[in-house]
């Protein structure tokens, strides 16, 4: 799905992680239905479900950390946390910094929102979240980009005419075209990037195969695309 980060992460990965330890998964809490943070402020959606499952079948102790996203990438290298699960698409640039296991959803589409059907992508405003598969897509097509920290800024900034549309994924647009009558999905779809990943420290191997395990059972056994469906995330496998 989402995003592309890199800011100063070529930090050294010396940080690693032995298995016995609490397992911390790492995420944003703030791009509902991957990850938000629910009414009792606890982490919820796809992924908080997904990860909970993967560290019961991998008989692994985890916890729960959310982080913004402008810092996710730094914050993993450096130590506050041992895994990404943030609805990070798989990218080779990402791919130079940190590790992936196999993929967890196949890649959403990418939809745009705008208030009006009528406007040329190519020449329009594009709002998107700073450091997304979207945002580099975007800046490469022609069209004019304005980046924002946070999802819920870049559909602000169509709402209040700072930008034509909004790029983001499908799965993270629909439910707000359906419940604002002032904005509508454009036909229009991007398909960006090789799927969803669990990131993790390029030196945490051992994690790494203990999580693809986990990952590939649940595809084996359809309760990875039964939760897909739960959801709404997108194609199944």
């Amino acid at each position: 799905m989402k995003k592309l980060m890199l800011t100063t992460a070529a930090l050294a990965l010396t940080t690693g992680f032995a298995m016995a330890e609490t397992v911390r998964l790492g995420t944003e809490g703030a791009y509902p239905p991957y990850n938000f943070i629910n009414d009792k402020g606890e982490v919820d959606g796809f992924e908080r479900e997904l990860g909970d499952e993967l560290c019961k079948r991998a008989s692994l102790t985890c916890e729960w950390v959310t982080n913004d996203w402008d810092s996710i990438i730094p914050n993993l290298v450096s130590g506050n946390y041992d895994v990404i699960i943030a609805g990070m698409s798989i990218t080779d640039e990402r791919d130079e910094v940190i590790d992936f296991t196999q993929n967890y959803t196949l890649p959403d589409p990418s939809a745009y929102i705008a208030t009006s059907a009528d406007i040329d992508l190519n020449s329009a405003v594009i709002a998107a979240q700073t450091g997304t598969i979207q945002a580099s897509f975007v800046a490469s097509s022609g069209a004019t980009l304005v980046e924002y920290a946070t999802p819920e800024e870049t559909v602000a900034a169509v709402r209040n005419g700072e930008a034509d549309a909004v790029l983001a994924d499908r799965a993270y647009l629909l439910p707000i075209a359906e419940e604002d009558q002032g904005l509508e999905m454009l036909e229009k779809m991007e398909l960006i990037g090789g799927g969803i990943g669990l990131g993790l420290r390029e030196s945490d191997t051992e994690l790494k195969e203990t999580f693809n395990k986990a990952i590939q059972s649940m595809k084996d056994d359809g309760s990875l695309n039964a939760l897909i469906e739960k959801w709404d995330i997108g194609v199944t496998f």
